[in-house]
């Protein structure tokens, strides 16, 4: 039986490590806020005081942090207890420039380095049904094969070099059409809203049609029925947005629509909405939020 470190457990990670728990791996958490981790000690995980208490033993660290600063202070911190050999799956979005520097972090301490950033929010994390974009050798997949299964419904390999940033460049890739269509979605109800309509009118038009989806329906319900419980917050997406456009600058490629969404974020984050569900760009698109 594999024994995994979770480092974080916000929105995301406390939803991993309970399904890792629950599918019978040994499983150590650590937060900066461990009130956070605490209600894991119900499906059996163990909370750690720190980074190093959690590492120290398992045969697989996970970090599932805010940003590539954060994962690399918390790696950093568990030094003294990693060991060579131990596998480090970094399933955070880091976007592409801090790869190159958590690998060299890995790589100093001998850590097996896996980038694998997932495609999903809070419910398919909830579900165990993400989609895991990894790149790593091929070495560390059959010890990542328990654990990958036990959050994620698929995984897609991209190559047996983790620290090229394959994975987290196709991450950017496709999360940059989750953020780019929230906001298309929050304008279209929002420019119905300022013209005097019911809002609920453009899903009554939408609905059955050619551009009907479920992520449309799950969006705009959010919006009409007001409720921003997050399953991926506008603070959250907003940094996203942000490493988004940075690699597509040093990419030489314009990416319009995402920076637009990216202004939105800001905006509405600014209105007192960056811990609310994406969604809450909305709000952006009226002055008083």
């Amino acid at each position: 039986m594999s024994t995994v470190a979770v480092l974080g457990t916000g929105l995301m990670g406390a939803p991993m490590a309970r399904n890792l728990a629950r599918s019978g791996l040994r499983v150590r958490v650590w937060n900066r806020t461990k009130e956070k981790a605490q209600p894991l000690e119900a499906d059996g995980a163990v909370v750690a005081g720190s980074p190093a208490e959690a590492v120290e033993g398992a045969d697989v660290i996970i970090t599932m942090l805010s940003d590539g600063d954060a994962v690399h202070a918390a790696l950093s911190a568990a030094v003294p207890a990693l060991r060579a050999g131990q596998v480090w799956a970094q399933m955070s979005t880091v976007g592409v420039v801090a790869i190159e520097r958590l690998a060299a972090l890995a790589a100093e301490h001998g850590l097996t380095f896996v980038d694998a950033p997932v495609q999903g929010t809070r419910q398919p994390a909830e579900q165990g049904k993400l989609i895991i974009l990894a790149a790593g050798p091929q070495a560390a997949r059959e010890t990542l094969e328990p654990v990958f299964d036990a959050v994620g419904q698929h995984t897609l390999w991209l190559g047996d070099d983790g620290a090229d940033g394959t994975a987290s460049k196709l991450k950017l890739a496709a999360v940059s059409y989750a953020i780019s269509l929230t906001a298309v979605v929050a304008e279209s109800l929002a420019l119905a809203k300022g013209l005097g309509l019911d809002p609920d009118l453009v899903r009554q038009v939408i609905t059955g049609g050619p551009l009907d989806n479920a992520y449309f329906q799950t969006k705009s319900k959010a919006i009409m029925e007001g409720d921003f419980t997050p399953s991926f917050t506008v603070g959250n997406a907003e940094k996203d947005t942000r490493l988004i456009t940075e690699a597509g600058e040093s990419a030489g490629v314009r990416l319009d629509l995402v920076a637009a969404a990216g202004e939105r974020f800001r905006r509405a984050e600014s209105q007192g909405h960056g811990d609310e569900d994406m969604a809450a760009t909305y709000f952006a698109s009226f002055d008083k939020g």
